[in-house]
């Protein structure tokens, strides 16, 4: 009994393996994987994908947009409207400033070289008649100096030519004429030396804040962006921020000479203002002496 039992499970056995050898679609389907499994994990790769991908793809636009490197010129190019009308006309004071400087370097080294010729030749001078003629020479013309010389003998002259006597009792009343003549140059030659300092002080006082006014609306544009970009990444805010502090810098870079520029030629015209002032002394006392002498 216990024989044919075992003798029916063993044939059993091998019917089944005959049956699956005999049907290749069995075999199949018992080799390979059930059909939802590798559908759901092939499913999860692509969905992953552009999420890992949204960060890099940032940085690459954000790359690509200021051409792989930040220059000066790029940050200029890539600035706001108001950022850049802001940093031109900065670099437009800059370059005033720096003509304005040229300008007067030539004005005055002309001005020295003339007045240095003028005091040569003036103090030949032995007459009235003889200071008048040197100080309205055709090469002593437009010169401060030469133009007190001939304000203050023109005066003595145009006393004389009214019958009015210029020496005795009437000697201090001709001397004040001339100078008030003087004066009258003078005054006109501060206004002429000063040409050109009021704009190099304004550029040296107000330029660090019209570029500090860009830098700040640059800065709040970027800021913006990283509000809506969703992103903190430095690659992508950094730009923006740079072309901002632009500004500054070039706010600074027209600033900075036109302070110094300004000083410079405030010493040079306190220097010529010293030397027109004593010529003005001198001028006087020579025309006083020649008067005591009758000349």
């Amino acid at each position: 009994m216990l024989n044919s039992k075992k003798t029916n499970i063993l044939l059993a056995m091998a019917g089944a393996a005959a049956l699956m050898a005999s049907s290749p679609v069995l075999a199949q389907a018992t080799a390979e994987p059930t059909p939802a499994t590798a559908p759901a994990a092939g499913a999860a790769t692509p969905a992953a994908a552009p999420a890992a991908d949204a960060a890099p793809a940032t940085e690459e636009a954000a790359a690509s947009h200021h051409g792989g490197g930040i220059t000066p010129i790029s940050m200029f190019m890539e600035a706001t409207v108001i950022v850049k009308v802001v940093m031109i006309g900065l670099l437009l004071a800059s370059i005033f400033s720096w003509t304005l400087l040229l300008i007067k370097l030539f004005e005055f080294g002309s001005l020295n070289r003339k007045t240095d010729n003028f005091l040569e030749t003036f103090r030949g001078a032995r007459t009235i008649s003889d200071m008048r003629a040197i100080a309205t020479q055709e090469e002593f013309d437009g010169n401060p100096l030469a133009d007190m010389a001939a304000a203050a003998t023109e005066e003595i002259e145009l006393s004389r030519q009214s019958g009015l006597s210029v020496t005795g009792d009437h000697l201090d009343s001709a001397l004040g004429r001339a100078t008030a003549a003087v004066n009258a140059v003078q005054a006109g030659l501060a206004k002429r030396l000063s040409g050109g300092q009021q704009f190099l002080a304004s550029v040296g006082s107000i330029g660090p804040f019209v570029g500090l006014f860009g830098t700040v609306y640059g800065i709040m544009n970027s800021f913006i962006g990283i509000a809506e970009s969703n992103t903190t990444n430095l690659a992508v805010v950094a730009p923006g921020i740079a072309e901002a502090l632009l500004a500054t810098g070039i706010g600074l870079f027209a600033a900075i000479p036109a302070v110094v520029f300004y000083n410079y030629f405030n010493t040079r015209i306190a220097g010529y203002g010293t030397r027109a002032d004593g010529f003005a002394a001198e001028l006087l006392n020579g025309i006083s002496r020649q008067l005591d002498k009758g000349a």
